[in-house]
């Protein structure tokens, strides 16, 4: 009886520890981490393909780029946005010889201190307080605006932003092409003028409005000559600008009355001025390279978002895309050369350095949410993406 398979039947699993389970293979074989790099690998390869061949998933939350951010005023984010326009120059393997760096240098240098609206909207968490905040410190004589006509209107303008009182009083003043009397005398009438953005020709002799105009300090202000001109110019001469102006302009400026055309479209819309004052606008040098360099940013980057199947890509491939495909890290780009794979083009050969100066994505991107081109959104498997509006 004691050999029957009923003895059997009460037979139990040893206490003692298998070789297996004792050396750990057990537990090794079903690891998590055995398993993880291949969906890993597999998630990775769907994300990359998901530009090309699938629609991001949308979990209807829209990103917003001031999250991360706590600033206390206009200023803050102005230092902020400046700071961190152009990447550092690779120390090593750029493809730039010293030629192109001091190029690159003294392009940045002359850049004028301004800033859009469009990026402040992006970054700040209310238009309205911002807006009013800009007013304020504009009457106050800290902040200046700048306005370039024919360059857009609403949120998406290029010509629309704002600039430090204090730095430039300090290009005016350093300026070796202005006498010290020019200068002062700019300075006088832009304090007498601080929510203004523009200037009468009277304020100046026709020989200091030559040097201003020479320096980068006054550009003339254009109206158009023809009713139907005042239709379909986009600029601060059209009616679309009277009837936005009290919303981007401190109440009491001439900017808040739609500028020095806006005495135009009086009496029935005749097109004959009041006056026959010539305005000009207060300008900053180099303020054209500044434009340019920001439309064709633009335009670069949304080129890159249509090149994906739904107009949307995952900020990583962005970015990548906008970097011209270069391994970030040298070490990394080391090894791999070392091994014989492919590590990249050279920084130097792309388009973000030779024709942006080396532009940051994270600014880019900035400046495209707050002219309302692109919107970001979660998609909750590859992270933030943004998407063309």
């Amino acid at each position: 009886m004691q050999t029957t398979p009923a003895r059997s039947s009460r037979i139990t699993k040893s206490r003692k520890p298998s070789v297996a389970a004792a050396l750990g293979l057990r537990r090794s074989v079903s690891s998590p981490s055995s398993g993880s790099p291949r969906r890993k690998s597999a998630q990775s390869v769907k994300s990359e393909n998901f530009d090309y061949d699938d629609k991001l998933d949308d979990t209807g939350v829209i990103a917003s780029l001031a999250a991360d951010l706590n600033f206390r005023d206009v200023p803050q984010y102005m230092e902020y946005i400046r700071s961190r326009m152009f990447s550092d120059i690779p120390l090593r393997n750029s493809g730039l010889n010293s030629t192109r760096i001091a190029e690159t240098l003294n392009y940045r240098k002359a850049l004028p201190p301004i800033v859009t609206l469009a990026h402040l909207d992006a970054l700040g968490t209310s238009s309205t307080r911002t807006e009013r905040e800009i007013a304020e410190l504009s009457q106050a004589g800290i902040l200046r605006r700048i306005a370039i006509p024919n360059r857009g209107t609403g949120i998406a303008s290029v010509g629309d932003g704002i600039a430090s009182v204090q730095e430039w009083g300090r290009l005016v003043r350093s300026h070796t092409g202005l006498t010290p009397e020019v200068q002062s005398k700019y300075l006088t009438a832009m304090h007498a003028n601080p929510t203004s953005t523009i200037v009468a020709s009277t304020a100046f002799t026709p020989g200091e409005i030559s040097s201003l105009s020479a320096a980068g300090f006054l550009t003339t202000s254009t109206a158009p000559e023809s009713r139907s001109s005042l239709f379909a110019m986009p600029g601060t001469g059209s009616l679309s600008a009277l009837s936005t102006a009290g919303s981007r302009h401190a109440s009491g400026s001439i900017g808040a009355v739609g500028g020095a055309s806006a005495t135009q479209h009086m009496h029935g819309g005749t097109g004959q001025r009041m006056v026959s004052t010539t305005y000009y606008n207060f300008s900053l040098p180099n303020t054209g390279s500044h434009t340019k360099l920001i439309v064709e940013a633009r335009t670069h980057f949304l080129s890159l978002l249509k090149r994906s199947k739904y107009r949307e890509a995952p900020l990583d491939l962005l970015r990548e895309r906008w970097d011209g495909g270069i391994l970030g890290k040298e070490e990394i780009a080391d090894k791999k050369k070392a091994r014989g794979e492919f590590a990249g083009i050279l920084p130097g050969r792309t388009k973000k350095w030779k024709q942006f100066h080396g532009l940051r994505f994270e600014w880019i991107l900035e400046e495209c949410v707050g002219a309302g081109l692109v919107e970001l959104f979660e998609t909750g498997s590859v992270g933030k993406a943004a998407r063309i509006l």
